[in-house]
C-alpha cells in the first residue's frame, strides 16, 4: 500500500516540528549559565551551608552549578584541578574559598585569562586583587568584636591570654587574630599573651593546643579561638583540667553548634558570619556576568554579629535566640 502524499507531507511536518523543538531545547540548555563553587572541604558545616546557598541561588537563577572541594583544609592541588576542570566545562564564573591563598593565585589568573570571572568567598587571596571580587565577613572586625567583648568581660583583671590560631600564612586566620588584639587593646608580643598554638580550626587539635597551653601557663583566663570547633576542643581540655569555670572563651563562626555552646555557657561570645549569603550573592553575580558581561569588583561585606547571652556595655551584640535563627549547620 502506497503512502498517501498528504500523509507523507504531514509526517514530514511533524518530524520537522519535533526536530525544531529539540534544537530549541538544546539551545536553551547551551545558554544556561554555568557557575562553579570550590570550597576548602565538603565536611565543615560552614562550607556545607555555603553549598546549600549556592544550590538554592542557582536553582532560582536557572543556572547550572558545578561543585568541588579540597580533601582537607589546605589542599591546594584539588582546588587547582577543580579550577581547570570547571574552566574547561564552560563555567563563566567560579566562586572559591582558597585553601592556600598564595599558591592558588596562578591558577586563578589562568582562569581569568580564559574569560572566567573569579570571586573569592570568605577568604581573600594574597593578593586580594588576584580575584575579580571578594564576598566575605570582615574577619578583622569579627576578631575586633570578640576582643573588645573579652576585654570588657574580664572586668579589669590582669589578662593571661591563649590564642588558638589557624595556621601560618592564611589570611583569614591572620585577620581574625589581629582583630582580636586590636579589640582587646594590645599588640603582637604583648606579655599578656602567654601561649599561641595553631589548630587548623580542628576540634581535636584545639583540645591538644589548649592542653599544651595549660602546661605552659596554668593560670590562663582568656582563650581566643579561630573558630568554634577549636573553641569546643579548648573547652574540653579546660573541663578535663577542672578550669572551665574560670576561663573566658571567645570565638568566631556562628554555626548552630557553636551558638548552642554559647547558650550553654561553654563559649562566652562568638562572632557570627553568614556563608549562605556569601554563596547566594556570588551565584547571582556569576549569572549576571554570564548574561550581561558585567563583572563585580572589590570587596563586599556580608556582615558579622556578636552573639552572647551576657552582653557588655559598649559592645553591640545579639542574644543566642537571634543566633539560632540565623545560624548554619545542624
Amino acid at each position: 500500500m502506497k503512502t498517501r502524499p498528504y500523509l507523507a507531507a504531514a509526517k514530514h511536518v511533524m518530524l520537522g516540528a519535533a526536530a525544531a523543538s529539540a534544537l530549541c531545547a538544546g539551545a536553551a540548555f547551551a545558554d544556561q549559565p554555568i557557575v562553579g563553587l570550590i570550597t576548602k572541604t565538603d565536611t565543615n558545616p560552614f562550607f556545607v551551608k555555603m553549598k546549600q546557598g549556592a544550590e538554592a541561588a542557582a536553582q532560582k537563577d536557572g543556572a547550572k552549578l558545578l561543585t568541588a572541594a579540597g580533601r582537607y583544609d589546605g589542599d591546594n592541588s584539588s582546588q587547582v584541578t577543580a579550577l581547570e576542570n570547571m574552566t574547561t566545562a564552560g563555567a563563566k564564573a567560579i566562586l572559591i574559598t582558597p585553601s592556600d591563598t598564595k599558591a592558588i593565585v596562578p591558577s586563578i589568573e589562568k582562569a581569568r585569562k580564559a574569560g572566567v570571572m573569579v570571586i573569592a568567598l570568605d577568604t581573600p587571596t594574597d593578593p586580594q586583587t588576584a580575584t575579580d571580587g571578594l564576598f566575605a565577613t570582615n574577619n578583622f572586625k569579627a576578631g575586633e568584636l570578640i576582643g573588645a567583648y573579652a576585654k570588657k568581660a574580664l572586668g579589669g583583671k590582669p589578662a593571661k591570654i591563649a590564642t588558638l590560631d589557624l595556621a601560618p600564612g592564611i589570611s583569614v586566620g591572620i585577620l581574625r587574630h589581629d582583630g582580636f588584639l586590636k579589640g582587646f587593646g594590645i599588640k603582637a608580643g604583648d606579655p599578656s599573651i602567654v601561649c599561641s598554638q595553631d589548630t587548623r580550626g580542628d576540634q581535636s587539635k584545639g583540645q591538644a593546643a589548649m592542653e599544651n597551653c595549660l602546661q605552659k601557663s596554668p593560670d590562663i583566663n582568656v582563650v581566643y579561638t579561630i573558630n568554634e570547633p577549636a573553641a569546643a576542643g579548648a573547652y574540653r581540655a579546660l573541663q578535663t583540667a577542672g578550669k572551665e569555670k574560670n576561663v573566658l572563651i571567645v570565638s568566631i563562626d556562628g554555626g548552630c553548634e557553636g551558638v548552642r555552646n554559647v547558650k550553654a555557657g561553654e563559649i562566652a561570645a562568638t562572632a557570627q558570619q553568614y556563608p549562605l549569603k556569601m554563596a547566594a550573592m556570588g551565584v547571582d553575580a556569576g549569572v549576571n556576568y554570564a548574561k550581561t558581561g558585567k563583572k563585580v569588583s572589590g570587596y563586599t561585606d556580608t556582615g558579622v554579629t556578636l552573639i552572647t547571652d551576657k552582653p557588655m556595655s559598649g559592645v553591640d551584640s545579639k542574644d543566642t535566640a537571634f543566633g539560632l535563627q540565623n545560624c548554619w549547620g545542624q
